[in-house]
């Protein structure tokens, strides 16, 4: 019985692996997130479509794109911190400092384009895109497809549009915007009998919780 359902549902549970995986990069501030969110992506596009989740169908398409963008945001910073580190040791050579503990220190998870808090300015334009696609994507998903919770659908669909842009940019803040996209989207899951998709969103959850705190230690150098 449960390998029948197992094999029935086989992509979906492909899909929650993949998943936990690439949260846990996440936490990590692991480069290797952004292939793996790509894989993700491929699976739960399959999910959803059979689900009639088109919002969140769509979504993946997105994530495909932004987890391109983010692997090349991520690398370009970690190049541009490699090449600094490279100047400062050549410069620790003429002077006789230590160049090899300075280059050691910069090839790690440093390398990696830095975390940084929310400014006001991108603050009020996120919050306007956030709006302007909740309404635009709830207008549509209501009138033009058999979507079973369109309100909810289109909130939680907005809300990670923005939160993964901001992960992208390895923006602080985007934890708090996961907290409550996994919340919600646990609810939905259960009352849409995607159990284990529901599993893997109660994960999020806690995970988010985690990373919050992880990248808050990013922040503070300790």
């Amino acid at each position: 019985m449960l390998a029948q359902w197992m094999v029935e549902n086989r992509i979906e549970i492909l899909g929650s692996v993949a998943g936990i995986i690439y949260v846990i990069l996440e936490i990590r501030q692991n480069i290797w997130l952004w292939p793996v969110g790509i894989v993700t992506s491929a699976f739960y596009i399959m999910v959803f479509f059979t689900s009639r989740f088109y919002a969140d169908m769509s979504l993946q398409v997105y994530y495909l794109a932004v987890s391109c963008a983010g692997w090349y945001w991520w690398m370009k910073g970690a190049a541009g911190h490699r090449a600094r580190g490279k100047e400062q040791g050549a410069l620790g050579v003429e002077q006789g400092a230590g160049s090899e503990d300075q280059w050691a220190q910069g090839s790690g998870q440093s390398d990696m384009l830095q975390v940084t808090r929310i400014k006001l300015r991108t603050g009020v334009v996120l919050t306007g895109v956030f709006l302007g696609l909740y309404f635009t994507m709830l207008l549509v998903l209501s009138k033009l497809t058999d979507s079973p919770v369109p309100e909810w659908d289109s909130f939680i669909t907005s809300l990670s549009i923005v939160a993964t842009w901001m992960l992208a940019r390895k923006i602080y803040e985007h934890w708090f915007l996961w907290i409550v996209v996994n919340l919600v989207s646990a609810m939905i899951f259960l009352s849409r009998g995607l159990y284990p998709t529901m599993i893997l969103y109660i994960i999020y959850l806690i995970m988010s919780l985690v990373g919050l705190k992880a990248w808050k230690r990013s922040l503070t150098g300790s």
